[in-house]
């Protein structure tokens, strides 16, 4: 898996969670842990623009492995928003799994580079 492929697939999530964010702000009237998915939800690709200009092997791992936490913090206020019922099954399970895609990509992509270091 390479960068690329991770970097579109986390500006797709991207524009996922501010879609999120924009309907449990607005319809839902759901503003503290919205905006703490929006956060970190953003964060993750944001992370990996960065790391693509990383001033050696190990910044980029380093920026890589902060990506992977906002993409585990992202999926914990999935869940729950979920079990809070501001989120319905559908549309959890189907973001929640993007987000379970970009942790396994970056996982990769960090032992990869860890490997080559």
């Amino acid at each position: 898996m390479d960068e690329k492929t991770v970097k579109s697939k986390s500006y797709l999530f991207a524009i996922r969670i501010i879609n999120a964010y924009k309907f449990l702000s607005s319809e839902q009237k759901e503003f503290v842990l919205s905006k703490q998915l929006l956060r970190s939800g953003t964060a993750i690709g944001a992370l990996i623009m960065e790391a693509e200009h990383a001033e050696s092997k190990a910044d980029f791992i380093h920026k890589l492995n902060i990506s992977l936490k906002e993409a585990n913090e992202t999926e914990y206020w999935l869940m729950l928003l979920h079990d809070t019922d501001y989120v319905d099954e559908k549309s959890f399970k189907s973001i929640a799994s993007d987000c379970q895609e970009l942790i396994k990509m970056l996982i990769s992509i960090i032992k990869t580079s860890k490997g080559k270091k």
